[in-house]
């Protein structure tokens, strides 16, 4: 578990070190006293851990950049990946003032002890295009955020999953489309349409993931309640963390599909396997009785299921 005094704890991404766990989130000031205030207040914190088990919290790794920067608001939800040349990267969301932090982008920084991070010059590296809702459309605001970068089994060039919305939908609270990108050299990034959704049971679906869990490719994600469509409320979801059991790699992916994880106080959801070969999941733990807790859980023991997607094991 993660729990810091002065700070709450929401979104993480891990890395291993061959040696080490390093967890980055999202944290901000329990001054604020209002748990909502922490999305516009928010840096990228950084802890290490043996065990994934007890933590040991370590400098900040990202903080708002100087104006004018496309992340000069906030930093927010990102993943690490090391290159082939031992060279780590973060790539995580920007949003800046100049637009009140409405339109996110794609930023990156590198480290070569995942300490010390320099952000890339080139930032922001992705943004959204027009067949996604932008600002330049019309829209008020512009998802394009939580970058998950990794290699597709059996290929050699890297992949991103973004978080994004749909310029066009039959029912507005049901906009959420998977956003995914391709490079060869995490610099240069191809943005390509979208790969699931929209009208597909969701309005934002946020943080994703693609693992091979145990033979089973599963994508998994999270949603929260006043994002769901009438027909998942009706069948008693309140959100929460989802996935979706999958044949190969992305291609032919439906939220429809999507089965709820049965634990309905955590949130943002991370598969990270363990010193002993298991899958974990680890999220925040989102509200409990109706309070904001903003902690990381405790590993969470899991499989997959072709049918079933993540499943407690």
């Amino acid at each position: 578990m993660l729990k810091l005094s002065d700070q709450w704890v929401w979104d993480s991404w891990f890395a291993f070190d061959g040696k080490n766990h390093h967890v980055f989130y999202l944290q901000a000031s329990r001054g604020l006293i209002d748990p909502e205030l922490r999305h516009n207040n928010s840096s990228i914190g950084h802890a290490v851990s043996a065990d994934l088990k007890s933590w040991t919290v370590v400098q900040d790794a990202i903080i708002p950049s100087q104006a004018p920067a496309a992340d000069d608001f906030t930093t927010w939800t990102g993943s690490v990946i090391r290159d082939e040349n031992g060279l780590w990267w973060m790539f995580y969301t920007g949003r800046s003032k100049a637009n009140n932090g409405a339109r996110q982008t794609i930023a990156a920084a590198t480290s070569v002890d995942l300490l010390t991070w320099k952000k890339l010059e080139q930032n922001p590296i992705l943004i959204a295009d027009n067949s996604y809702q932008t600002l330049s459309a019309g829209f008020q605001s512009e998802p394009f955020r939580d970058p998950w970068v990794f290699k597709l089994p059996g290929e050699s060039d890297w992949t991103m999953l973004i978080t994004a919305s749909a310029r066009e939908s039959l029912d507005a609270r049901q906009k959420a489309v998977l956003a995914v990108a391709k490079s060869k050299n995490l610099i240069d990034w191809q943005l390509l349409p979208p790969q699931a959704g929209p009208d597909e049971g969701f309005g934002e679906t946020e943080v994703f993931q693609f693992e091979v869990v145990d033979g089973v490719p599963v994508l998994i994600f999270c949603c929260s309640t006043q994002w769901l469509s009438d027909e998942r409320l009706g069948r008693g979801e309140r959100g929460g963390v989802y996935s979706i059991p999958l044949s190969s790699g992305l291609d032919r992916i439906s939220f429809s599909n999507a089965q709820l994880f049965p634990n309905p106080n955590i949130y943002a959801a991370r598969l990270v396997k363990g010193n002993d070969g298991q899958w974990n999941l680890i999220a925040f733990i989102n509200e409990v009785d109706g309070k904001f807790i903003g902690e990381l859980c405790d590993p969470i023991p899991v499989t997959a299921d072709p049918v079933k997607g993540l499943i407690s094991k």
